[in-house]
């Protein structure tokens, strides 16, 4: 498979990779480490390149995941698909599909690797469905020294090595959690006042097995959409009116005025899980995207000041913003999942492509953030130096120690990672 260095997915990153490989097995991963260790090369995982951060950038080795696909298997009777570490949700939902089972959740965008998602903390929506890292039933990595390690849920630094922003090694096999298939509706609400969501997050947080909000914040006093997407087999009929909200009488886009017909079928019309699940529909492939995006995951309890926050900073925020998603994500045990130990709301902004300027605003909204509990999505663009990044993540000391085991020469550390440790 020929590569190409090249950038990331949104074009705000150019990788300075001396070169980039792709091992087909976990025997190549191990030849590719061994001929790094021999040379004193750094090398990292990249993905689907949706990051937007140097989280997967290395001035050695750049190790692309996409060939580690091979075909998934599945364990009925344990209720679990083991895949290859590069293959994509969307690749894989379908193959699900057609075997009759599923996922229990997916994120946004179909198109993302399912090593690369997990490893940095992504999730989808929903008050009673995990992120996709606590779907991770066990994983295999090889480790710089070319060990083959498997850990299962349960074992010791299992919860340590799910979402590890690949400084434990690079994992090639990952084993999910699936159930039988379902069908979704989707349904999007209008013009929600943002007094009624302060007033009944929790009622419309849980209109529908998952639900996502969206907002410009160009009016401070409204959210522009609520997006419900119902269990036909376990939910209640989809409600004509969301605390002021009214159906929206033909499909939208998250964004204002962009066509909806790369988005998932809405209006209520039934259909498979992989087909409603993400916004956006397994037959668009997305391009290189003119965005950044940037998420600050927080404590559920704290979410009607956090909303207060973005209300007061909303003419600071709105002339950047393309829009903010608002969606919740329940509690988990993973140590540097953005859901550790409590159910979080994710803020989920959506920049023009002005890095700069976000940048400085970045700086501006933690300020008022963090000491809400607020933590920042590890693929995402965010301020926070390592400090803050400990108080945010009472893990992260813990899991720095596990990282300087299984890598104690620092073969996957980049500056990324340094930045995270303090060192």
């Amino acid at each position: 498979m020929s590569l190409e260095i090249g950038t990331n997915w949104a074009g705000n990153l150019a990788f300075g990779a001396q070169r980039i490989v792709a091992p087909t097995t976990a025997r190549e991963v191990q030849d590719v480490l061994a001929d790094a260790a021999s040379t004193g090369a750094r090398v990292r995982a990249v993905g689907s390149r949706h990051s937007f951060n140097t989280i997967a950038d290395t001035p050695g080795v750049l190790l692309a995941t996409s060939a580690l696909d091979s075909a998934p298997v599945i364990d009925e009777a344990a209720r679990t698909v083991t895949v290859g570490a590069g293959i994509r949700y969307g690749e894989l939902g379908a193959e699900l599909q057609r075997a009759g089972w599923a996922l229990s959740n997916l994120a946004s965008l179909p198109h993302i690797s399912v090593a690369g998602a997990i490893a940095t903390g992504t999730h989808g929506s929903g008050n009673r469905v995990p992120s996709l890292a606590a779907a991770v039933a066990g994983l295999e990595l090889v480790t710089a020294s070319g060990d083959i390690v498997t850990l299962r849920r349960g074992d010791a630094d299992f919860d340590a090595a799910v979402v590890s922003l690949g400084a434990l090694g690079i994992v090639t096999r990952v084993t999910l959690d699936i159930e039988p298939t379902f069908d979704v509706a989707q349904h999007v609400y209008e013009r929600l006042p943002l007094e009624r969501v302060l007033e009944n997050f929790d009622a419309i947080s849980g209109a529908g097995y998952s639900v996502s909000m969206f907002t410009t914040w160009r009016d401070p006093d409204t959210v522009d959409q609520v997006w419900v997407k119902r269990r036909v087999d376990a939910d209640a009929a989809a409600p004509t009116d969301m605390f002021g909200a009214l159906p929206a009488s033909v499909a939208r886009h998250p964004l204002p005025g962009i066509s909806a017909e790369f988005c998932t079928a809405q209006l209520g019309a039934p259909g498979a899980w992989i087909d409603r699940l993400p916004h956006f529909r397994l037959d668009f492939t997305p391009s290189n995207g003119d965005e950044l995006q940037t998420e600050y995951l927080v404590p559920r309890t704290r979410i009607g000041d956090a909303l207060e926050v973005m209300r007061a900073m909303h003419e600071r925020v709105a002339p950047l913003l393309q829009v903010n998603e608002i969606r919740t994500v329940p509690a988990d045990d993973l140590w540097l999942s953005p859901a550790y130990g409590h159910d979080v709301v994710g803020l989920h902004l959506t920049w023009l492509p002005a890095q700069a300027d976000v940048e400085v605003l970045l700086a501006e909204l933690e300020e008022r953030l963090l000491p809400l509990g607020a933590r920042p999505h590890w693929g995402k663009l965010f301020a926070a130096d390592s400090a803050a990044l400990h108080a945010a993540y009472p893990k992260l000391a813990d899991f720095r120690g596990v990282a300087e085991r299984y890598d104690p020469n620092s073969m996957f550390r980049n500056d990324f990672v340094r930045r995270v440790f303090g060192a």
